[in-house]
């Protein structure tokens, strides 16, 4: 977040030129939409009459309402302070989409049927294939990174070759080629391995840029007083260099773990029972897809914001010396 102004302004939300902005473009966005057919259309007719046949008029009432709607939300809430403001937007979204949901014409039952079933097994894989991943990845990312750094040519070759062929091929396709590549070479790993292979790979090349970037960001100064003084190569890293970086490597690095989180979907293809095989799974023989798919959905929801929470600890703890 931005450091907040000392500056005394009025709130850009309560200026009428912005408001009015906000008015015509929700305006003409819900006119390009006919919603004379659905629950507005219902709500409306006492103004417009038979929504089906208002025409032109029912539309532009339901999006005359609509905007105004959404400019007084918009001007009330930046009454409130931050937090009370977040709050609100939260919960105004989460409507939403309990509505957008309800659309489906969900069969509850059938999901708190399936719901321990995706939790006890589902989750569980999909953490530990995540997290075995991030672990291998990061290995592979610190080797990687400190070879790019070094002026040997043959490390950096080696390194800048493997981000570069990594970082290039989908993973899906890299998926494929360690499960179906490796046994014609007379290598046959299991499913799990397979797929936690092919995730380290991927995922370590793009973090070898993360701990690059990160350990580059530290001043060469630092590096040449703890060399001075008789320090290692290692003992530099793991004391001076890496303490230093790791709050410039923490953020995209958590970024990459969430991001993982739903990668690890892809090794499904190898029938995997992670979250997604199992969703889909579970909802092909009744034709519950929908119901199993955003079960499935929610949960990786809930994971990731667990995951930011974590990420957003981690960083206020390596950033208490910044703290003015």
């Amino acid at each position: 977040m931005l450091y907040q102004d000392t500056v005394e302004s009025e709130v850009l939300v309560h200026k009428p030129w912005f408001v009015a902005s906000i008015f015509a473009l929700v305006l003409a966005l819900f006119l390009t939409i006919n919603l004379t057919g659905t629950v507005m259309g219902e709500v409306m007719r006492p103004v417009i009459g038979d929504p089906l046949e208002s025409g032109f008029y029912g539309r532009f009432a339901i999006a005359f309402v609509i905007a105004v709607m959404f400019c007084l939300n918009l001007v009330l809430i930046g009454f409130g302070p931050l937090i009370v403001q977040i709050v609100v937007v939260w919960l105004e979204l989460l409507v939403l989409f309990i509505g957008f949901f309800n659309l489906f014409n969900l069969s509850l039952p059938f999901i708190w049927d399936n719901l321990p079933l995706l939790i006890s097994q589902g989750v569980f894989t999909t953490l530990y294939v995540s997290a075995i991943s991030l672990l291998f990845a990061s290995m592979i990312a610190i080797v990687a990174a400190i070879a790019k750094l070094s002026t040997n040519g043959f490390a950096y070759g080696i390194a800048s070759f493997y981000t570069s062929f990594f970082r290039g091929l989908p993973l899906l396709m890299q998926i494929y080629l360690v499960y179906l590549g490796l046994p014609q070479l007379g290598i046959v790993i299991d499913a799990v391995p397979s797929g936690i292979l092919a995730l380290s790979l991927c995922i370590g090349a793009y973090m070898t840029e993360i701990f690059r970037s990160g350990i580059a960001s530290i001043d060469r100064g630092q590096w040449e007083a703890s060399r001075s003084m008789g320090f290692g190569f290692g003992l530099t890293m793991r004391r001076i260099v890496l303490p230093q970086a790791l709050p410039v490597i923490i953020p995209p690095t958590g970024n990459m773990f969430i991001g993982m989180l739903k990668d690890s979907s892809l090794v499904s293809v190898l029938g995997v029972w992670e979250l997604t095989f199992l969703a889909r799974t579970i909802g092909q023989p009744t034709f519950h897809h929908m119901e199993m798919l955003i079960a499935a959905a929610i949960i990786y929801w809930i994971l990731s914001v667990c995951l930011e929470m974590i990420q957003g600890r981690i960083e206020r703890h390596y950033a208490r010396s910044k703290v003015r």
